[in-house]
Formats: structure tokens, sequence, C-alpha cells
């Protein structure tokens, strides 16, 4: 009895740790590449609302699917946009894009579902989304540490200067990464969509935020940072169990952000970020 208690809440905290293990792992491309990326909490966002408008409009889980990517893609886009192509402070860039998906997906809802806060319900997708989540992960994996774009889209972001030497764009790369970061925040967003049946007004709950911080925790890497993430949907867990038993409330929803505050105070010394993460690259300013 124990041990079927123990399996369920540990498939429930994979469950909960899916959107930010494929954020955090989004977030590890981008930053891997030189780009900051805080606007992942946008682009879970987004990627909710797109997965429910392409599901309703369509009856097709797979086309809910297809528009979160897509929606998570052009969000990354912007940003790569503003920070790669036109050098606006990276940090800046994340924050309006994190403003500019709450009011649009805001307005989103009034537009097409006549509402303030919630759609209507779309169906479960029949095909399972996590074998998919996984593999994405691997393939991450596989692409920054076993392929030589791989190399260069890090080499972006530890010795930019190289990695044009060896006659690559570091715009290209970083773009690369940028973009790789909206397809999977884009699918963890499709991953809340679906497993709620709904898109409501900021559902995204602090969790880009959240991912960001299990990235660090993580060293840069994704294994470590969807071990980090599954930490964290475990700390979900227990907030939803205990919220259950009758604990207070307010104490159990600042839960996950109180864990991240001091994990974050703990660990942030023993990770070391890419060099050059956060520094615009200008080829003709350094040469």
């Amino acid at each position: 009895m124990i041990a079927v208690g123990l399996l369920s809440l540990l498939a429930q905290a994979v469950r909960i740790s899916v959107p930010y293990g494929l954020a955090a792992v989004g977030g590890v491309c981008s930053e891997r590449s030189g780009v900051v990326n805080i606007a992942l909490e946008g682009i879970l966002l987004l990627g909710a609302f797109c997965a429910v408008v392409g599901t309703h409009f369509t009856g097709s889980p797979w086309i809910g699917v297809a528009a979160a990517m897509a929606g998570g893609m052009a969000a990354a886009a912007l940003h790569a946009l503003a920070t790669v192509t036109l050098k606006a402070d990276q940090i800046v860039s994340g924050l309006a894009i994190n403003i500019i998906a709450f009011g649009a997906t805001r307005a989103g809802l009034r537009v097409l579902f006549q509402s303030a806060s919630n759609s209507p319900r779309i169906p479960a997708p029949a095909f399972p989304l996590l074998p998919i989540a996984l593999l994405l992960i691997v393939a991450v994996l596989f692409l920054l540490w076993r392929t030589g774009l791989g190399l260069a889209v890090r080499t972006a972001g530890e010795h930019p200067e190289a990695a044009h030497s060896a006659g690559f764009s570091v715009a290209r790369l970083r773009w690369l990464g940028v973009l790789l970061s909206g397809l999977l925040g884009g699918l963890g967003g499709a991953w809340l969509a679906f497993g709620q049946h709904s898109f409501s007004d900021q559902m995204s709950g602090g969790r880009g935020y959240i991912a960001l911080a299990a990235m660090i925790v993580g060293k840069w890497h994704p294994l470590g940072a969807a071990a980090a993430c599954l930490f964290f949907g475990a700390a979900e867990t227990a907030q939803i169990r205990l919220q259950g038993a009758g604990a207070p409330t307010q104490i159990l929803q600042a839960l996950p952000f109180l864990l991240t505050i001091l994990i974050l105070v703990v660990w942030v010394g023993r990770s070391v970020a890419p060099a050059a993460v956060g520094r615009p690259y200008d080829p003709e300013q350094e040469s």
C-alpha cells in the first residue's frame, strides 16, 4: 500500500514537472547560445493559449500542439529580434514579452471566447505527450553535446569571437538557441493547457521563472535542469496534497517560490553561467 502511494506521488510529480522541464531545457538552449531568456514565462503562457485555440477551432489536439510550438517560437523570435538583431537589453526584452503575453492572452480570451478568465474546455489528446517531451529533452542533449552545431552554439555563449573566427554566424547561432527555447516552452504550455482541458488567465503561474531557477541549479545542462525541475514538481505535488489536508492556503501557494529562493541562495555560487551570456556580440566592433 505504501509502495502504491509512493508511485502515485512520483507519477504526479513527473506530470507536474514536465512544463517546468521543457521550459528549463529551452532556457538552456537560449543561454548556452549567449541570450538570457526570462521570457519563458510568457512563452509558456502563449503556448498554452495557442494550444487551446488550435484545438478548439479545429477539433485536433495535434494541431493544438503544433499551434503551441508555433506560438512559443513566435514569442522567442520577437525576443531574438530585439536582443540578437537589435541588441536590446535582454532582461528588459524578456520582461516586455512576458507583459505582452499577459495582455495578449487576456485580450484573446475576450475576443475569441467572450470571457475574461477561462476558455471553453478542450478534449485531452489521445496520444501521450510525455514521450514526446522526454524525446525532445534527449534530442537537445544530443544536439548540444554530441554535434558540431551544438558545439558552435555553446561556443557562441562562451566565446563568440572564437565562433566567428571559425566561420560561424554568432547571430544565427543565437537565433537558433532562442527559437529552440520557444519551441520547447510552447510545448510546455500545451502540456499545461491539456492538463487543465482549458486555458485560464495567467495560468503559467510563475512556472517560467521557476524553470529559470532550475536551469541555474542544473548548471545550464539539460539533464541537470530536468532533474531540478523534478524536485520543483515534487514540491508542487506536496503543496497540492497538503492543501487537500487543510493546511493554510497562503503558505502553501508561496511554498514553490520560497523553495526556489532558498535553493538559489544556497546553490547559485556553485553554478557558473556561460561566459558571454547576456553580452551582445557585434563582429564589426570586435574586429
